[in-house]
């Protein structure tokens, strides 16, 4: 790889930006000032811009506790955006799928564009669980009337799994992730959301995360969810 994109990869600037600070000999390899920006970066090559190493990450996951009042956005005009909250290197990530301006909870970054893309795929069937409140008192058989495909107008819901933790809250576990689907759900049996909060997707939970935090995922947690996106043989 070019050393000016290896850097420009690794958020040291833009191409131009880069090759303007190699230019300017602020760039080593191997401890030697590298002027050459077309330079062809080996693995075992040490980098470093202005003597703090520059290390190449090709693929980075993270799971966020989005607080709301965070759009899951690159960029807004309005609101900050979930991406401002992520220490990386990568320039490249982005957050898989959205959660709503008012909704709060697990959200996975990457950079990995094929698994986020499987992760979304209603035929793989990956669970998203939601935590939510309502307006007014659930109906005595919402968790039937949740579990239960239901007409939304635009599509129809996939069998679901509910559970009652009082007369105005519920756990919600769903596998298609449409646009406002849990509100809409809750909305369609009489019981408009109030709060609302994803407390896991595929099978990552919020332990050991407040509002605003973030973590890497460990390589069983990345291999685990690259197998809930695997097609049946």
């Amino acid at each position: 790889m070019r050393l000016d994109k290896y850097l420009a990869d690794m958020k040291c600037g833009t191409r131009s930006e880069v090759k303007k600070l190699i230019k300017a000999k602020r760039v080593k390899v191997n401890g030697e000032v590298m002027k050459d920006a077309s330079y062809d970066v080996l693995r075992s090559d040490v980098v470093t811009l202005d003597s703090e190493e520059i290390s190449y990450v090709e693929k980075e996951y993270y799971l966020l506790y989005k607080p709301a009042g965070t759009v899951c956005a690159l960029e807004d005009r309005k609101y900050p955006v979930v991406m401002e909250l992520i220490d990386s290197r990568r320039k490249d990530i982005f957050p898989v799928g959205r959660l709503d301006l008012d909704t709060e909870g697990a959200l996975l970054i990457t950079n990995d564009g094929k698994l986020a893309h499987s992760l979304l795929s209603p035929k793989h069937h990956v669970e998203k669980t939601y935590y939510a409140e309502t307006e007014n008192d659930l109906p005595e058989d919402a968790e039937k009337l949740l579990e239960t495909p239901m007409d939304l107008g635009d599509f129809i819901t996939l069998p679901a799994k509910a559970k009652v933790l009082s007369s105005r809250s519920a756990e919600l576990t769903v596998h298609e992730g449409k646009y406002h689907q849990v509100k809409r759900m809750f909305e369609k049996i009489g019981a408009p959301v109030s709060y609302l909060k994803r407390i896991s997707f595929g099978g990552l939970d919020l332990t050991g995360l407040e509002k605003g935090d973030f973590r890497s995922l460990n390589e069983e947690e990345i291999e685990d969810l690259k197998r809930q996106t695997e097609d049946p043989a």
